[in-house]
């Protein structure tokens, strides 16, 4: 047992002497020139830590590009036993200890070595780069960009009025071969300025878009301004890269959206064949009218791609911000405040669909408007009217009133169409009856089967009222079988010698006879002739 805890004090004490040697992770202070980090300092030297160190070597070197006759390669490295040294003409600029090294990966004199090389690049470079021949040629380089831009916006300029040009030619060609044709191109004059304009804002926006290219080229070429062209290309390369990674991080859920939209479109096209092959009567559905299928199928298209909107919307670029959810709630919001109406007529349309009151052809009546329906959609119903006025009946207004159809029972049990004339007492009714039938049978359009028939509907104070009524399979023709029908009742009773015209008399009858038909008259019926009294 006592070996046993003599190992495990000597197992801890080796794991606290390993901890105890690691050295403590530390930020470096780096030494930084122009703007460049050169390298860093994570130990300190004699009496200064290291961002002591940092800064006075930082000013060394400062101090060495303000020098006229600086040469890099002068620079030197001296190994000693403790330190290296790098100096440059006997001055010493830095040195490197064995802490530094213990940092890094390399021992002392190797970490040396890479310190003076980075300092023979980089200030060999910004020594040349502030070399008096090296502006010159900066200079030189940056009037030949600009020559050539101006020589780029020449031929931009003359290619596109070239282009402007020969558009306005070929264009004047073609209304000419047209105007030879007799199609009217007085639209022509009030098309060129627009297409001359889109010419002109293409130009611009090219010789934009060289002007920027040519702006980091030019702060490329000077040391001192090369920063401001890094941040100009970055305004055109990261938007574009952003859109770039956008678009490959868009990819998963692009495919997802496609799938998404493949499945529902061709559900939506096996929807619409059995829509169309019911509506054709090649499919036959119990209770189920050939009418309804394709608004039916409509309803469902409009329910299928809404529920594939709500199903992908998900996976949409920036549905998930903020912005993207307020837009859509105000549209969403502007939709139901604004339209209220046309949501009314929509539901309107697919009641009057089911409800099937008229179809497309019907002579219909709604209020004060008859005529045919040429056109049926979810907001409004459009009727023809016999004078050919296209009326505009909103979907609503016709579910909330009283809507009569002429057609719907015309081929089956037959249309009835009425008139109704006022005879006096004097005329037998069945007389009446008859030239009324004869009338009715002598007018075309009227149907011999059912046979027309007359109804007496009121006993007036002078007269009897007697209505014709007919059937007709043709209610489009309603308003001319009406005019022959007159034409024929006047006929018919001209024929026989009997006036249409409707009796009126005043309170005084004692002169006149009595109406009522003759073979009603009693025998010996005298005019009772007027009583005429005198006052002696």
């Amino acid at each position: 047992m006592p070996k046993f805890f003599n190992l495990l004090i000597l197992f801890l004490f080796a794991i606290l002497t390993t901890q105890a040697q690691k050295l403590p992770e530390k930020t470096g202070e780096p030494v930084i020139v122009n703007q460049d980090t050169l390298f860093k300092f994570y130990a300190p030297q004699g009496l200064f830590d290291p961002k002591e160190r940092a800064g006075i070597v930082t000013k060394r070197i400062e101090a060495l590009m303000s020098r006229i006759d600086f040469n890099a390669d002068s620079l030197t490295l001296k190994n000693d036993t403790s330190i290296s040294l790098i100096t440059y003409n006997g001055q010493m600029i830095m040195g490197v200890n064995d802490a530094d090294a213990a940092y890094s990966e390399l021992t002392r004199p190797q970490l040396a070595a890479s310190y003076l090389s980075i300092l023979k690049n980089k200030l060999g470079n910004v020594f040349e780069s502030n070399s008096p021949k090296q502006l010159i040629t900066n200079v030189l380089e940056a009037v030949a960009v600009i020559i050539l831009l101006i020589v780029l916006i020449w031929v931009v300029n003359k290619g596109f009025r070239w282009i402007k040009l020969k558009s306005i030619q070929g264009w004047e060609r073609r209304v000419e071969k047209l105007a030879a044709k007799g199609a009217p191109v007085a639209y022509a004059s009030r098309l060129l300025p627009f297409i001359s304009g889109l010419i002109n804002i293409g130009r611009l926006l090219i010789i934009l878009l060289l002007v920027y290219l040519a702006l980091p080229v030019l702060f490329y070429i000077f040391p001192s301004s090369q920063s401001i062209a890094t941040q100009l290309i970055g305004f055109v390369v990261d938007p574009l890269k952003s859109i770039l990674l956008a678009i490959v991080h868009f990819i998963p859920n692009l495919l997802t959206i496609t799938v998404i939209y493949l499945v529902t479109r061709y559900i939506v096209k096996l929807v619409k064949f059995v829509a169309t092959e019911i509506a054709n009567g090649a499919i036959t559905l119990k209770g189920f009218y050939p009418e309804w299928a394709i608004p039916t199928y409509n309803i469902i298209r409009v329910l299928m791609y809404a529920f594939m909107f709500v199903v992908i919307f998900p996976y949409l670029p920036g549905s998930q911000s903020k912005v993207f959810q307020g837009v859509t709630v105000f549209i969403g919001v502007l939709f139901s405040l604004g339209s209220s109406s046309a949501i009314s007529n929509m539901v309107s349309g697919i009641v009057l669909t089911y409800m099937r009151p008229f179809k497309i052809g019907d002579r219909i009546k709604v209020g004060e408007i008859m005529g045919d329906v040429i056109e049926k959609n979810l907001l409004v119903t459009r009727v023809r009217t016999i004078k050919n006025e296209d009326v505009t009946v909103p979907n609503a207004t016709i579910l909330s009133g009283a809507t009569v159809n002429y057609t719907s029972s015309s081929k089956t049990l037959g249309l009835i169409l009425n008139t109704s004339v006022t005879i006096g007492y004097d005329a037998p009714w069945q007389t009446i009856h008859n030239l009324l039938i004869s009338a009715a049978e002598a007018t075309e359009g009227i149907l011999a089967e059912p046979k027309p028939f007359v109804l007496q509907t009121a006993l007036n104070d002078f007269n009897v009222s007697y209505q014709i009524n007919a059937y007709t399979d043709k209610p489009g023709k309603m308003a001319v079988i009406y005019s022959a029908l007159y034409q024929n009742i006047q006929d018919k009773f001209n024929e026989a010698g009997m006036e249409i015209m409707s009796p009126h008399f005043t309170a005084v009858r004692d002169g006149s006879h009595i109406q009522i038909p003759e073979n009603y008259v009693a025998e010996g019926y005298k005019k009772p002739g007027y009583k005429i009294e005198r006052e002696e």
